[in-house]
């Protein structure tokens, strides 16, 4: 029987390469998010009985609803993948709307705790017991973009999340871990193709990466047996500034 996987934000850039990735080795997946035709479009894709159901992972109600059905489709969930992210204007931090700061905190940390604590629930009840939760974190969990305060603030809370349910996790064989990207090659990194602020107000072009090495350090991430566990991983571009960006 194939393993039952969730991924959020499945309708483009990482979750839809790692939700065909995983259908492609043998997971049924569930792909998450707020576009059914894009949804639809990936599962199709993606075969091996991949579902897309539609979710706002920043609205709980919605949340549960998702779980629910899962639950009801296909009576576990074995992975779950919290990639469902968004970013803000990179404008100086006194002219951050809270309008932008609200969203990037609800669907950035929100939606991750609202799957988190759903996957939790449904993990903790099934037979046998247990699964794996991945957060997509990034490279702004350990170090800052200039103008970057929202991301940057909710990165590093998932960072948080990411070890209080690691820890929460261990009686009940549920395996937290987390993935940092760094520059991965979708709609989200566009700014490196035409340049991104550095720290000394310059602009630079970066490299970038084949968001399919993200999706292949998931897989290996989630191919493990529950007594083993990654609790981060980073994979960026190798010449792209990180350790000297400040």
């Amino acid at each position: 029987m194939s393993q039952i996987a969730l991924v959020t934000g499945a309708g483009r850039g990482v979750g839809r390469i790692t939700a065909i990735t995983l259908a492609k080795n043998g997971w049924t997946v569930v792909l998450a998010g707020r576009d059914q035709g894009a949804l639809n479009s990936v599962a199709t894709e993606a075969g091996n009985g991949s579902l897309g159901i539609s979710c706002d992972v920043s609205n709980p109600e919605s949340v549960k609803s998702l779980f629910a059905q899962i639950k009801s489709t296909f009576g576990r969930l074995d992975l779950l993948f919290n990639n469902a992210g968004v970013i803000a204007p990179g404008v100086p931090l006194e002219e951050i709307t809270i309008e932008d700061w609200r969203n990037v905190v609800d669907v950035n940390i929100s939606g991750v705790f609202y799957c988190t604590q759903q996957a939790f629930a449904l993990m903790k009840s099934q037979t046998p017991m247990g699964g794996r939760i991945i957060n997509n974190g990034s490279i702004s969990a350990h170090t800052p973009r200039p103008h970057s305060s929202p991301y940057t603030a909710s990165k590093h809370a998932v960072t948080g999340l990411t070890k209080t349910a690691s820890l929460d996790g261990r009686a009940f064989d549920i395996a937290v871990g987390q993935i940092d990207i760094g520059n991965a090659d979708t709609n989200m990194a566009s700014q490196m193709r035409v340049g991104a602020t550095q720290p000394d107000g310059t602009k630079m072009i970066e490299p970038t990466i084949d968001p399919q090495n993200v999706a292949d350090a998931v897989l290996y991430m989630a191919s493990l047996p529950l007594s083993a566990n990654v609790p981060f991983i980073t994979v960026m571009a190798t010449k792209m500034p990180y350790s000297g960006r400040g």
